[in-house]
């Protein structure tokens, strides 16, 4: 670790949902800021106009509330070094491009998209069937390195199009230090002359993000490894403009593997799973794509799953809290190879997490949950017993629906098929007994109903199994939940009495 101040920034581009592997980004970001007392900046990348999504940015920092990985510094939280929207900063990078120029590390071109397509045409061959403007091809084009400098003067101030491209040069050796992988190097002859600034005069990622990362004072620059290709370019600029002794550490984060290759939206699509931090909304189709919030995950469980998907801390423990996560994060246990995504996994975590949960954490998540399928609360007390009897039974959030409805309404059907086939008459008038006993219960304690019940089933000759089923249904209607007198004490002897009575009308219908 240098001297330098610890800053570390998230660059979204506002352009969909928040996938798995930027929400993983952002929380390796998080850490090492947090770990060495530093800064953690959210700067949108909204330089491609024409892939703006409208309402993608405010999105983007819903999930970061949700998953409670806050900047220090953004749009939305301000800070020293703003704009933190990069359209914001257009003026900016104008002089940076002109200094590559005017130092012989860039150039401009004027080349139509007609004389790019004929250029694509003109070169391609088997070996090399998508050809780009690279070394071998750009003295055969429109541009300042091929037009004399009047040409150009006057195409520049005729108001003709032109874009600024970086000046590969030819079969050098650029390497760097990746913080996961050790040193990484390319040939620069196998890279193009990438676009630097567009022709409106926007920055292309390249420009922007050397330009931006030494202006924010970005001491570590951490992502995907998908932008490796780039790094060549990026690595240029800084010896270029600010010189390598200015550029960050990088580190380039492996990919999250889904069941055949990259995780994709389309295999969300197909293996039932979210690939989003939340429900997103496609604007232009209203396709809804569901995220883990609503499939009903915990933060913390979302969080937890997605820092042991491609790192752990070289012991066997899989469940950390976030405090404990950035006491134990460091980069090299943050392995190079791509990491698999387990759904059956990330449902284990969140069960983990849903038992090791107190009620008052669960109350306000779950009570929603209920409320939106038309269940009215209006004993939170009550909410809370529930809560705790039915935790450690349910997976996601919206099981508890299923395990803590029949608490505060009776079962809307109820499984007589479970009952039916060995239903007699002994059970008949065990249960017309049963109903005379616990009216007249002195305590309503689930011992002494259990007591009762025990007693009763003796006199008439039954085993307890034989009748524990039918009364499990008549209270709750299906085959699940907690002991079945804790249930019966909850809600109350008026409502348990009730629920025997109308099962037992149906079963001797």
């Amino acid at each position: 670790m240098s001297n330098k101040k610890v800053r570390v920034r998230f660059a979204p581009s506002p352009t969909g949902g928040l996938h798995l592997g930027g929400v993983r980004t952002v929380l390796y970001n998080y850490l090492f800021a947090k770990k060495y007392g530093g800064d953690f900046i959210v700067r949108i990348e909204d330089t491609d106009q024409t892939r703006f999504v409208p309402g993608a940015e405010a999105y983007i920092f819903s999930c970061l509330k949700w998953c409670g990985l806050e900047p220090d510094e953004s749009v939305q939280h301000g800070g020293t070094f703003g704009p933190y929207r990069q359209s914001e900063r257009k003026e900016i990078y104008r002089k940076y491009a002109d200094q590559l120029v005017a130092e012989g590390h860039a150039y401009y071109a004027f080349d139509t998209p007609e004389e790019l397509e004929q250029m694509r045409r003109q070169y391609r061959t088997e070996e090399n069937p998508s050809p780009q403007y690279d070394h071998k091809v750009r003295m055969q084009m429109r541009n300042s390195l091929t037009l004399d400098g009047d040409t150009v003067h006057g195409l520049m101030h005729s108001n003709t199009p032109y874009v600024v491209r970086i000046k590969m040069p030819e079969n050098e050796t650029v390497s760097f230090n990746d913080m996961i992988r050790g040193e990484v190097s390319f040939n620069t002859s196998l890279v193009d002359d990438k676009v630097l600034l567009k022709a409106d005069g926007m920055p292309t990622y390249h420009l922007a993000v050397v330009v931006d990362d030494h202006l924010m004072e970005i001491s570590h620059a951490f992502r995907g490894e998908e932008w490796l290709p780039s790094a060549p370019v990026h690595v240029l600029l800084w010896k270029y403009l600010f010189g390598l002794d200015k550029m960050p550490q990088w580190a380039h984060f492996p990919l999250i593997l889904g069941p055949n290759g990259k995780l994709s939206k389309r295999d969300g699509a197909k293996y039932g799973f979210p690939v989003f931090a939340m429900n997103w909304t496609d604007p232009a189709t209203g396709e809804v794509t569901e995220g883990f919030k609503e499939k009903g995950f915990l933060p913390e469980a979302f969080i937890n799953l997605l820092a042991v998907l491609g790192w752990n801390d070289g012991t066997e423990q899989e469940l950390f809290s976030l405090e404990e996560m950035i006491a134990r994060f460091s980069m090299d246990r943050v392995h190079s190879a791509g990491a698999k995504f387990d759904y059956e996994k990330a449902k284990w975590f969140n069960h983990e997490w849903i038992k090791k949960s107190d009620v008052q954490q669960l109350l306000p998540v779950i009570k929603p949950v209920l409320e939106n399928r038309e269940i009215i609360i209006s004993d939170e007390t009550m909410l809370q017993k529930a809560i705790e009897l039915t935790k450690d039974r349910c997976t996601l959030l919206t099981d508890f629906y299923e395990q803590t409805a029949y608490f505060f309404a009776a079962p809307v059907t109820v499984d007589l098929d479970a009952v039916q086939p060995k239903w007699n008459e002994a059970k008949t008038l065990f249960f017309t007994e049963l109903i005379r006993n616990y009216e007249l219960a002195p305590v309503w304690e689930a011992q002494e109903l259990e007591h009762q019940f025990k007693e009763i089933a003796a006199v008439n000759q039954l085993k307890p199994g034989e009748v524990m089923l039918p009364l499990r249904i008549m209270l709750v209607g299906g085959k699940f939940g907690p002991g079945v007198f804790d249930i019966a004490r909850l809600i109350g002897r008026e409502e348990t009495i009730k629920r025997i009575e109308n099962t037992l009308k149906l079963l001797n219908s």
